[in-house]
């Protein structure tokens, strides 16, 4: 799935992909996604938690072109 923003944190550790994740949402608009790239195993858990908690819809988990876990968000508000 494409996406409007694409954020590479490969080698960032918790929280950092979620710091920015939050950070870069705004630069979405509503309706759009945002697909946060990260080898960080608690990416997996993290990034739905959050969206939970911030009403975001998570939209699922992708593999990126290099095999590293690629998570899609749809900004909601």
């Amino acid at each position: 799935m494409s996406a409007a923003v694409e954020l590479d944190c490969r080698g960032a550790v918790c929280p950092r992909p979620i710091i920015e994740l939050a950070k870069a949402l705004p630069s979405v608009a509503v309706g759009e996604t945002l697909a946060v790239v990260a080898d960080d195993p608690a990416a997996r858990h993290d990034v739905p938690a959050w969206c939970r908690m911030r009403g975001q819809e998570y939209v699922g988990e992708e593999v990126a072109d290099d095999g590293a876990p690629r998570y899609v968000v749809r900004r909601t508000s």
